[in-house]
């Protein structure tokens, strides 16, 4: 039976942010209305939605899932920001884990997930974006795909996932050209608020203390390419361009279309948080 559980953080500070000493670890705090307006934002972001795109985008994500996790042969797995379930469908269809959990922002994602009846699918819970509502190593394996792009402070969020998994699995599109700055209106209408690199993502996670396990450097498929593009030629240039750069080892490590990660948090503190 899947359960529906509403974790809104109740924080009442003077400032967006506040270092508590607990357990001798830093965690970090947003404010009660900081956190209200991210919700907001999101709350109805699944009400107009393409279900045939984000169905087969489901389909790559949860591959890449299992290609780089199936060895950990884990017994239960949280999805951190699960969106409608596409990915988890494809999970439980995979039979991958005999548990699923999810934590979601958005009610109306939460709503058609729950509506999908997936058979692994134990729970799920409303999150602020920030503080995850599962006790410490709760979960052997967690899994993050195309979320932290979202996020106006992925370190507290990648601490979170730390805190309630042994293993986590990254997914996060690679946005990066040149001339990104010429194309902020393009990136904000779907909400990608940080451009990342492989080499500046795995940065990221190695400052947070985390060690790289696996990783590969993935391009969409012939199908996300169709639905991302309505003309021909588009199409043509797009899969070209995938081509070249997947055929030259060096391009392949910085432009991929997606990096993917299995990763597992050092239990060593990095000299600058001590």
């Amino acid at each position: 039976m899947i359960t529906k559980t509403s974790n809104l953080s109740n924080t009442q500070n003077k400032s967006d942010y506040c270092f508590l000493d607990s357990d001798k670890e830093e965690n970090c705090m947003l404010k009660e209305d900081s956190l209200s307006s991210i919700t907001e934002s999101y709350a109805d972001s699944y009400t107009i939605y393409d279900q045939q795109w984000r169905l087969e985008g489901g389909r790559n994500k949860a591959a890449n899932i299992v290609s780089l996790c199936a060895s950990l042969k884990v017994k239960s797995l949280l999805d951190i920001g699960s969106g409608d379930g596409a990915v988890l469908e494809w999970l439980s269809k995979e039979n991958f884990v005999p548990e699923i959990y999810a934590v979601e922002i958005a009610d109306s994602a939460i709503e058609r997930l729950i509506a999908r009846k997936l058979p692994h699918l134990k729970e799920v819970k409303k999150f602020d974006g920030y503080h995850i509502p599962f006790a410490d190593k709760a979960f052997e394996l967690s899994t993050c795909s195309h979320v932290l792009e979202h996020v106006e402070h992925p370190r507290l969020v990648l601490r979170e996932i730390a805190r309630v998994s042994e293993y986590q699995f990254f997914e996060i599109p690679i946005d990066f050209s040149f001339f990104v700055d010429k194309r902020i209106a393009h990136f904000l209408a779907y909400g990608h608020i940080n451009v990342f690199t492989p080499s500046l993502f795995k940065f990221l996670l190695k400052s947070e203390g985390f060690e790289i396990i696996k990783e590969d450097f993935r391009f969409y498929s012939n199908e996300i390419i169709k639905m991302t593009h309505a003309s021909k030629k588009k199409q043509l240039i797009s899969r070209i361009k995938n081509g070249l750069i997947r055929a030259i080892p060096f391009l392949k490590k910085i432009k991929p279309n997606v990096y993917v990660v299995l990763c597992k948090k050092s239990t060593t503190t990095l000299p600058i948080f001590h």
